[in-house]
């Protein structure tokens, strides 16, 4: 996977959880905007200061954790 640049996490940002360029925009605002057919063009004109590649890259990221295999440690 490409290194994602504009995906950051800070704990005082959201409570930790994946933000857009450490802004209080959410990975799963985004991802939930999309999956209720706003378009890219809805989306930046809602929010002004996105770029289509923050939205692309909260995809991307989206689209990498889902595929992300939680694997439970076993007690010795």
């Amino acid at each position: 996977m490409k290194q994602l640049t504009r995906i950051t996490f800070n704990p005082r940002v959201m409570g930790g959880k994946p933000c857009i360029r450490g802004l209080r925009v959410t990975v799963g605002t985004i991802v939930g905007l999309v999956a209720a057919g706003h378009s890219f063009a809805d989306i930046l004109k809602a929010y002004p200061y996105l770029e289509e590649e923050d939205l692309r890259e909260a995809l991307t990221y989206a689209a990498w954790r889902v595929e992300e295999i939680d694997v439970p440690l076993v007690a010795a």
